[in-house]
Order: C-alpha cells, then sequence, then structure tokens
C-alpha cells in the first residue's frame, strides 16, 4: 500500500511498463511533469533510445497548463509524423489520465499520432 503520492505513482508505473512496451513499429510516448514543466518523449525500447522528444520549456511559455500540454503534444506529433512514426504506445508514467495528461495525449491525436 503506498503511503504518499510518491510512492503510489511509483507503483502505479511500475505495473503500467510491466504492460506496455516500445517497439520500433509501435514505439512508446513517456510523460513527465513537474511542477515548472511537462516533457514527453518517443521511446524505442527495443533499441533502448529516444526517438523524438518535447517540453513545455521549448515553447518558451512560463508555466505549465492544459493549453500548454496539449500544445506539447502537437509539437511532438509533428516531429514524430516527419519522422515516419504514425502509431504509439502510451505510457502515462503512473499519472491520473485526466488533466494536464489528458490534453497532451489530445493534442498528440490531433497532431496525427494514433494510439
Amino acid at each position: 500500500m503506498a503511503f504518499n503520492k510518491y510512492a503510489r505513482r511509483l507503483r502505479l508505473k511500475k505495473g503500467i511498463r510491466n504492460k506496455i512496451e516500445g517497439t520500433t513499429d509501435k514505439p512508446r510516448l513517456s510523460v513527465f511533469k513537474s511542477n515548472k514543466a511537462i516533457y514527453a518523449q518517443i521511446i524505442d525500447d527495443s533499441k533502448g533510445h529516444t526517438v523524438m522528444a518535447a517540453s513545455s520549456s521549448e515553447l518558451g511559455g512560463k508555466g505549465v497548463t492544459v493549453e500548454v500540454s496539449k500544445e506539447v503534444g502537437k509539437k511532438l506529433a509533428e516531429k514524430a509524423v516527419a519522422g515516419g512514426v504514425e502509431r504509439i504506445v502510451f505510457d502515462r508514467n503512473g499519472y491520473i489520465y485526466h488533466g494536464k495528461i489528458k490534453a497532451l495525449a489530445e493534442g498528440a491525436r490531433e497532431g496525427g499520432l494514433k494510439f
């Protein structure tokens, strides 16, 4: 049983990572959220490297809002489609699928990625 928010997220993260894996054909979109920024990267687990990444700090705005998260998703989707990636597996990294995480996923879908 998790006694704090951090331990709960780590327990959920382990369960999610046991179930999903990014391949060359269908890489994994991993999300990390801090108090100052939100980061998303597309990872090929079979090769063990990051294919492409985007963050809210690239956009130059201060703080992270739902709108900024959606723009990060769109920016990552543009990079991915240009790089030849269309299908992905979404790794919410233990975060609840709500708010900023949901907005990032919707932005990626609007940008052309298929989950």
